[in-house]
């Protein structure tokens, strides 16, 4: 409950989530079912983490205003490299070739796994309308799903041409029964895929639960 979800990502067997807040924001490993934080590092306290995401053997872990991206080694958690960029920084996933990031605006920007350089950028659109506050990123495959900030839905993009192919409603997922208390929670960010299941762990700042939800076309859901 005092995660300010900003990151997440699934590895086959470890949660690992980045979190957001000054003098809060750290690199987490979670065991799943329980939520027990196992190893954690923080950030520096004046940095409001954001998006994460894992590059082989190295987590890229963004920071919102501060214009900085921290490079952790996966195991230990020790801090690397920082890279510096311009504007803000929100989402951050990896395709296998660049990573993919978002500012709160309505581009995707490519970048240099290595180097953090900007490489490339795509423009994203729903029917010819830009789709901006998008926050959380995961990759998979040629699709990018985003969480839009301030909303329940998750946007599913075309990488290649930033076009909406998709819009998930997560309306009514803290209602289930058996969530329990869900007072002072924030809005939905974290996305996470689990390949080996063909799922999708959800959440959200100071969410209680990590959900395993499947995406399905609404005529095919289940009310």
């Amino acid at each position: 409950r005092d995660a300010f979800t900003q990151g997440l990502v699934w590895d086959g067997r470890w949660l690992f989530e980045g979190t957001g807040l000054e003098g809060r924001s750290e690199l987490r490993r979670v065991e799943l079912e329980s939520g027990r934080v196992e190893q954690s590092t923080a950030l520096p306290p004046e940095v409001f983490g954001e998006g994460l995401a894992l590059v082989e053997q190295r987590f890229v872990q963004l920071s919102w205003l501060n214009q900085r991206a921290f490079v952790f080694e996966r195991d230990s958690f020790a801090l690397v490299r920082e890279h510096r960029y311009e504007g803000e920084g929100w989402g951050l996933c990896y395709d296998g070739q660049r990573l993919v990031m978002s500012n709160g605006s309505d581009v995707l920007q490519f970048r240099d796994p290595q180097t953090f350089e900007l490489i490339g950028r795509v423009e994203v659109r729903a029917r010819g309308v830009a789709v901006s506050q998008l926050n959380e990123l995961e990759c998979v495959g040629g699709e990018v799903y985003a969480n839009i900030w301030l909303t329940q839905q998750i946007a599913r993009i075309d990488a290649a041409t930033g076009e909406v192919t998709g819009l998930i409603d997560t309306n009514g997922i803290l209602e289930l029964e058996g969530v329990g208390d869900t007072s002072g929670i924030d809005v939905l960010n974290g996305i996470a895929y689990v390949p080996e299941r063909d799922r999708f762990l959800i959440t959200g700042k100071l969410w209680p639960r990590v959900f395993e939800v499947q995406f399905v076309p609404q005529e095919s859901a289940v009310r």
